[in-house]
């Protein structure tokens, strides 16, 4: 489907998870079962066209994610990179690992999204071949203000202009490592990768993304994921 193209995706679960609260890493809580984490991941190995996937994992947890690998069978999971310090630290090490796995487009998701669903994960590896680099993002549903350190209103943005950055964020594998290395020797930490392209003056496609790929961050958050699950099986 896309022209034999080497696929990968990346996916950063180093995350202690603190506003979860609890001593648990939030990736691997259960949901309906299972850790969290496993439904992410199961939904890129059922993807036909994703060849490889890469974890990056607090190395105390390794051997606890090779046999949870193994348990689910998860056997596109091809490499298990450190986490870092932060996010983009476990991002790059996970890049480092895919340059052995020959990948041409890489889709880097969150550990704790696990309703990513196939149509958008396939759309990603689109646009990352045909633009370099691309992410999901939704429209905010309610009026954005932007604020001084007081706390009081400097503007109000039009809405039809804001996106809410989620993930998978896809790109051209050569690029995305480029602008990783751009950002490392500036000492530069964006809040997501697209930052890091966005550096270097290139264009990022945005992609209409879908509001049950929530991030799950709080307990509240687990309570949501469980009646978007009931809906989904429903």
């Amino acid at each position: 489907m896309f022209k034999g193209k080497n696929i990968g995706v990346l996916i950063p679960a180093a995350g202690k998870g603190k506003r979860m609260g609890g001593s648990q890493s939030k990736q691997f809580l259960e949901l309906a079962g299972k850790p969290i984490i496993v439904h992410t991941i199961e939904k890129f190995q059922q993807c036909q066209e994703v060849d490889s996937i890469v974890l990056a994992v607090d190395p105390a947890l390794r051997e606890t994610v090779i046999e949870m690998t193994k348990h689910y069978q998860l056997d596109k999971v091809r490499a298990i990179a450190d986490g870092g310090k932060e996010r983009q630290d476990s991002v790059w090490n996970g890049l480092k690992e895919m340059n052995h796995l020959g990948t041409e487009i890489v889709l880097i998701h969150d550990a704790v999204r696990p309703f990513i669903d196939t149509e958008i994960i396939l759309k990603s590896i689109d646009a990352a071949i045909t633009d370099n680099a691309a992410i999901v993002a939704v429209r905010p549903k309610d009026t954005v203000k932007i604020s001084h350190e007081n706390n009081l209103i400097y503007s109000t943005p039009d809405r039809n202009s804001v996106w809410l950055a989620q993930t998978p964020q896809a790109f051209e594998f050569k690029l995305i490592k480029k602008a990783f290395e751009e950002a490392i020797s500036s000492g530069f930490y964006g809040t997501d990768d697209a930052m890091l392209v966005e550096r270097l003056n290139l264009p990022v496609k945005i992609l209409e993304g879908s509001y049950n790929n929530i991030k799950i961050t709080t307990p509240e958050d687990i309570e949501i994921a469980e009646l978007i699950l009931h809906s989904i099986h429903a």
